[in-house]
């Protein structure tokens, strides 16, 4: 009989051990997602602030960022690779081309054409208008980032803009990597550059260029980098999509109104950069009103980036907001 007893009690144990396994002590199982991007920017501070302090793994997700160049971003999503991209609602358009599963945009993060133009030693146009970019752009050679990619396309789009032809009136140097652009001017293989941060405050550094002459965030409300996702995800795990974008929702909270712990994320994001070019590079995100508010993507700023794809000729063939964009999940969260 005590044999029996004894028996019992440990199978009883046994039981709670393996019940207590069965639900991971009562936490939340973890699903791992990867998001990809096309270069470590401070623009998408947002996305790496969700990470840092938590909000992925509060809706229990395990979010890892790759970084892959040359369009590699959007393909990656397309080939399984990566669960989301963050990126233009422009490139997501081009890549659905054809496709039986379109990648589909949820929620905004970058709501401004993250694009400024330097130029090097000694040069300076004399004004902003039409007429002063065209003498000054004429017969240039600029480092314009990959060709198809939204710094490329926006540059393209501003010398046609103001009346030059962009494949004959200046040389447009395009590599894949887009912190490159830095090392081209500052060694003078080129005039002038397109770029972000951390590029433009790398660029002031090493003497390459001094403040960027013009700045295309001046074309106002504008989805330049959105987390997007497999329409066959969205149907098939909408709960997942929910819970990445309710942390994205807090990420842009924190960012928008909290600048000390925002700062804090930036710097463990790029350690190597000195205090003075990571204030100077919040301070023109901060100023140039980067961020998304609220992580809603509005038809007018989607309108800006096609129309941009559309006259420089890279892709004429239009879009539908209603299949581009899902505002569903954004609601969603609004309402809790």
């Amino acid at each position: 009989m005590k044999k029996m007893k004894w028996a019992l009690a440990l199978m009883l144990a046994a039981a709670l051990v393996l019940s207590g396994c069965g639900s991971n002590s009562g936490k939340k199982p973890v699903k791992d997602i990867v998001i990809a991007e096309p270069v470590h920017l401070i623009a998408y501070l947002p996305l790496y602030v969700a990470i840092d302090k938590g909000y992925f793994k509060d809706e229990g997700l395990n979010v890892k960022v790759i970084t892959a160049t040359g369009g590699a971003h959007v393909t990656s999503v397309v080939s399984g690779d990566a669960w989301g991209v963050i990126g233009g609602p422009d490139s997501v358009q081009i890549a659905n081309k054809g496709s039986k599963d379109p990648i589909t945009s949820v929620v905004n993060v970058v709501n401004r054409a993250n694009v400024y133009l330097m130029a090097g030693k000694n040069l300076k146009p004399k004004g902003t208008s039409d007429q002063n970019l065209a003498a000054f752009l004429k017969g240039k050679s600029i480092a314009a980032g990959r060709y198809g990619g939204s710094p490329d396309l926006l540059t393209r789009w501003l010398l046609l803009k103001v009346g030059l032809n962009p494949n004959k009136d200046v040389k447009l140097d395009e590599p894949a990597d887009a912190t490159a652009v830095v090392s081209l001017v500052a060694q003078g293989k080129d005039d002038l550059a397109n770029g972000a941060e951390p590029q433009i405050n790398e660029g002031i550094k090493k003497g390459a260029w001094g403040e960027p002459f013009y700045g295309f965030p001046s074309l106002g409300d504008y989805a330049y980098s959105v987390i997007s996702t497999k329409e066959s995800t969205i149907k098939k795990d909408p709960e997942t999509v929910q819970k990445v974008v309710n942390a994205m929702l807090k990420g842009l909270k924190l960012v928008n109104e909290n600048k000390a712990e925002a700062y804090k994320v930036l710097k463990k994001e790029f350690p190597t950069a000195s205090d003075a070019s990571l204030k100077a590079s919040m301070n023109r995100a901060y100023k140039d009103q980067l961020w998304s508010k609220d992580g809603y993507i509005s038809p007018a700023a989607v309108a800006k980036p096609l129309d941009v794809v559309k006259k420089t000729g890279i892709y004429t063939q239009g879009y539908q907001y209603s299949k581009l964009v899902d505002m569903s999940f954004v609601k969603k969260a609004e309402k809790k």
